[in-house]
């Protein structure tokens, strides 16, 4: 694979009843095996949840939820001279709501509840409210990234 090569982004529409670029991205990252159409029934079954647990509109919620979790610095692994040296480096916009997806989606996997869509519900919450497991990986990468400070001058 070539190393310069960056293949071209692809658009995906926004999702048909919030017409939200972010929760269409959020429910194929929730898919599995191409079953799209029941990623949508759980993110929007989730959605329903929030709203009558918050009284708020839960795309209000979602983007809450992703803006907390959202890293704004993480470690890389530089070799330099033979030892290997985590050096933090900022995230690109991409790769941060790619990461806090995943990492929501991670959390919520990962609760104990009844159905996804209460899993993911509770998640979307706790992470709007800077609580739960999403945003105490966020704090982990940001603590990492702090306490390696000191090998910052290794940045490539």
């Amino acid at each position: 694979m070539p190393r310069r090569y960056r293949p071209e982004k692809r658009l995906i529409e926004p999702d048909l009843r919030y017409n939200n670029l972010r929760v269409a991205m959020f429910v194929n990252r929730l898919m599995r095996n191409g079953k799209k159409s029941t990623a949508t029934r759980i993110i929007y079954d989730s959605f329903s949840i929030i709203e009558s647990r918050a009284k708020r509109n839960p795309v209000d919620v979602f983007e809450d939820a992703l803006k907390n979790v959202t890293p704004q610095i993480e470690v890389k692994p530089r070799r330099v001279g033979g030892a290997t040296y985590q050096v933090p480096v900022p995230v690109e916009p991409h790769r941060q709501v790619s990461l806090a997806m995943r990492w929501l989606l991670a959390a919520a996997r990962n609760r104990s509840g009844k159905s996804m869509a209460e899993k993911l519900a509770g998640e979307f919450m706790d992470a709007a409210n800077n609580q739960g497991a999403a945003v105490k990986k966020r704090d982990d990468t940001h603590r990492m990234a702090e306490a390696n400070r000191a090998f910052s001058h290794f940045r490539f």
